[in-house]
């Protein structure tokens, strides 16, 4: 496990400092070095992840589709409108994003047997690999996050922020990812 040095710094510490002086005395320094690291951090999965995506030549949109299937659980298979909606694409981008998925042979489309006009959008086997591989891929990479804690550490990490975000779910009901 790679542990920071104690007392170490990062750029978040430099960049108060450097600031701090011209801030307005009322601002909570360590407040803001919370969010300012809870930003950072949150840069750095989201490359991680377009790093992944990249590696399994696939969009954002096309990873919201395979895994909004895949948790739809067995037979893997959603309403093409539904996973518009999830993927928040309007149904044109929707029928492009199932086009290509479609030729890559990672989903199929299905007439709904309850809905004539309505079309069942399924993952395949070559899908659900694919999607396992990238959780694979990723989870690996978002294990690197949590190298520099203990278990213990993690625990504490984890019921923090946790609490967090509860009291802004209680302040923005409804603003879930």
């Amino acid at each position: 496990m790679a542990r920071p040095r104690s007392g170490a710094r990062d750029h978040v510490d430099d960049f108060l400092e450097e600031i701090s002086a011209d801030l307005p005395s009322d601002l909570d320094l360590a407040v803001e070095g919370i969010v300012d690291r809870i930003g950072g951090i949150n840069r750095r999965i989201k490359w991680m992840h377009e790093e992944t995506l990249d590696q399994l030549d696939l969009t954002m949109s096309d990873w919201h589709v395979l895994t909004s299937l895949r948790w739809a659980g067995e037979p893997y298979r959603r309403k093409a409108g539904e996973l518009a909606r999830r993927a928040d694409l309007t149904t044109g981008a929707m029928t492009s994003r199932l086009d290509a998925l479609e030729k890559e042979g990672l989903v199929r489309r299905l007439r709904d047997p309850d809905d004539r006009r309505s079309v069942l959008v399924e993952l395949t086997e070559k899908g659900r690999e694919k999607h396992e591989q990238g959780l694979g891929i990723q989870g690996a990479k978002e294990a690197l996050l949590a190298d520099a804690l203990t278990e213990r550490e993690k625990e504490q990490l984890n019921g923090l922020l946790r609490r967090v975000m509860i009291t802004l779910e209680d302040r923005y009901p409804g603003k879930h990812d």
